[in-house]
């Protein structure tokens, strides 16, 4: 399915983006689900795909977490079941993660998809990062407040709320609607009737996460050894003092370590690059031979992207999955990249190098490229 976006990207990135949420009446013209309710509760019944089970009655939440055996106790009400990282097990959903492109991929995260019965959802919240919320089958109401310091709470240890808020969009949504929310805007949405929704959300990395995982990159690669020293050292009159010239050392030191651009590139490609949620990756039994691979793209085969791959480039360097790709054949790293769908005429001359071509059956055996015959 090929999902075209009807969005004046320029306009919405001046006006919205990061500034103010909004609902792109029929984003999405004749809007056709890409999965069935159905196969969503499917995909919320395997062991590696991260789900939840949100109901509430009488005012009491209730949590479960995937994987499930059924759904029979369930009521006709009340319910949302909602999958994590849909495009990673299910190739037709990834399909909508695409016409959001126009933002660069290393700040896009996963698609999530709930199912909800009448009354169902999450109840009153906020989030930490940006969404775009496409309503598929059935209609589901939803309110967004203004960003202002909302007192949050905790009625079941795995959901956190807000208050009651007054809101500035209150909608219905049909199929092919998209709903825009920014960081902190508080907002609630629940189902009028059986419904589907389509949440692309975006990654914003804080710093305590950005500076834990730079940590362990630092002591994976044995950096930062230099010890403080201080040949200049003057007598003090109060021993307990800790100078300021002092502290500005030490400081210097730890921005020494984020300031090596090498360093800093490399880290940051293999923190980005690796996805949240696990990938449906099935390494091949018996692997491909670099002539199979040759062979299959000079007879006009396609490679096919794992579904939530994320392929990022930083300066001339490639990432994939937490790892760097070296290789001199920079035009096939494009064509990598950017493309989800590659032949021999995106990878050029490279597929007559045989150090490249082992490198691609590394990917290949590896599970994140595949034939698409």
């Amino acid at each position: 399915m090929d999902y075209r976006l009807d969005l004046d990207w320029d306009d919405f990135l001046q006006r919205y983006w990061q500034k103010r949420p909004v609902v792109l009446k029929r984003g999405f013209k004749n809007f056709i689900d890409p999965l069935s309710p159905d196969e969503l509760a499917g995909l919320a019944m395997e062991n590696d795909v991260d789900s939840r089970l949100i109901s509430h009655h009488d005012g009491h939440w209730q949590v479960a977490h995937g994987p499930f055996e059924n759904f029979d106790h369930l009521g006709e009400n009340n319910w949302s079941l909602l999958v994590q990282a849909v495009n990673h097990w299910h190739q037709p959903s990834s399909a909508l993660m695409r016409p959001f492109r126009q933002l660069p991929d290393w700040r896009m995260d996963d698609l999530m998809v709930s199912f909800s019965m009448p009354g169902g959802g999450v109840g009153p919240h906020l989030d930490q990062y940006d969404v775009f919320i496409i309503q598929g089958v059935g209609r589901r109401r939803w309110r967004v407040g203004e960003k202002v310091p909302m007192k949050q709470y905790i009625p079941h240890p795995d959901l956190l709320q807000v208050e009651p808020f007054g809101a500035i969009i209150d909608e219905e949504m049909e199929p092919g609607d998209i709903l825009y929310i920014p960081p902190g805007f508080p907002h609630e949405g629940y189902a009028l009737e059986n419904a589907l929704n389509y949440s692309v959300g975006f990654r914003a990395p804080n710093g305590r996460e950005l500076i834990s995982d730079f940590a362990d990159y630092v002591l994976a690669h044995d950096l930062g050894s230099r010890r403080y020293s201080d040949p200049d050292i003057k007598l003090r009159e109060l021993p307990a003092d800790v100078l300021p010239h002092e502290v500005d050392t030490l400081r210097q030191m730890m921005l020494e370590l984020v300031q090596q651009p090498q360093h800093f590139q490399q880290w940051f490609g293999e923190f980005i690059s690796q996805s949240r949620h696990e990938l449906d990756i099935a390494p091949l039994e018996p692997p491909y031979q670099i002539s199979e691979i040759y062979q299959l793209l000079q007879q006009g085969e396609s490679l096919q992207r794992l579904g939530g791959l994320r392929v990022l480039r930083i300066g001339g360097q490639c990432f994939i999955n937490g790892e760097v790709i070296d290789t001199d054949h920079l035009p096939a790293v494009d064509a990598l990249c950017h493309n989800f769908s590659v032949d021999a005429a995106l990878l050029g001359e490279a597929v007559d190098d045989p150090s490249f071509m082992a490198l691609l059956a590394m990917l290949v055996n590896s599970g994140y490229w595949y034939f698409t015959h």
